[in-house]
């Protein structure tokens, strides 16, 4: 259907475009707000610097970045360049993601698995912590799932094996890296967020979300190190595992397809 009329697939490109870029700025927000203890539903958003009540002017996605050069219009303090990324970022996610599914059902479960992950993301990325809720958010959003699955006995069975047995198999082996390291490998809130991409994913597909989230970690980890990074400082695997996620929906059946081909 969209890739029937040019016109039809840029016109939903830049629908979700803009969409992607609001959930991302909305969702940067409420994780930074979680993180420090702050309501998401209460008051309004404020600088960071002088705590000014932002303004719509000042809340477009994107636009109001580059237009302000970067910086608040109240007090002139230098703004997070994290803030636009999250909205470029969540914005090139969910075109993606609608290139990938089309207009249908999977783009909607794709659309909401998308936003629970970025969630993590920046939660995890801002205060090496993966909420609860958004974890929470993740297990309603597959239980859901079941009731539009044309087989929902066996996704349910597929999703648990990828979900318990990979992040039991993984809880084994970060145990025994602890105990040779005396510290802290993965944290509770990476495992957990592994079982709910394992619901989605199933056992294979959660594998290779896995290994690719080993390799962004070894490549995030090297980037850190190269920056000057505190020696031993901890890495926050949640953004690692969001990043194996969706690489895993765009890309995951047809290489693992191709992989099992070659057995």
């Amino acid at each position: 259907m969209l890739y029937a009329d040019p016109f039809l697939t840029v016109y939903c490109c830049l629908l979700a475009a803009l969409l992607g870029a609001c959930m991302g700025s909305f969702l940067n927000c409420a994780a930074w707000r979680i993180v420090h203890g702050e309501s998401v539903l209460r008051g309004r958003s404020h600088c960071d610097a002088c705590g000014h009540v932002l303004t719509v002017r000042d809340l477009i996605p994107v636009v109001s970045y580059l237009a302000a050069h970067g910086r608040c219009r109240y007090c002139g303090a230098k703004l997070s360049r994290r803030h636009v990324l999250a909205e470029a970022v969540s914005a090139l996610v969910f075109v993606t993601l609608l290139l990938h599914y089309d207009i249908s059902l999977r783009l909607l479960e794709a659309w909401l698995l998308a936003s629970i992950l970025l969630a993590c993301f920046f939660a995890d990325l801002e205060g090496y912590i993966i909420p609860d809720r958004f974890l929470a958010a993740g297990l309603v959003l597959f239980i859901a799932s079941l009731f539009f699955a044309p087989a929902p006995l066996g996704r349910l069975a597929d999703g648990l094996l990828g979900g318990l047995g990979v992040a039991l198999g993984l809880l084994a082996v970060v145990t025994v890296l602890e105990k040779r390291m005396g510290r802290e490998a993965m944290g509770g809130g990476d495992l957990k967020l592994l079982f709910v991409t394992g619901l989605f994913f199933g056992w294979k597909g959660n594998l290779f979300c896995l290994i690719l989230a080993c390799i962004f970690g070894i490549v995030f980890g090297l980037l850190a190190a190269g920056r000057g990074g505190e020696k031993g400082a901890p890495i926050p695997w949640g953004p690692s595992i969001a990043l194996g996620a969706w690489v895993t929906a765009l890309a995951g059946e047809p290489f693992i397809r191709w992989y099992l081909s070659l057995l």
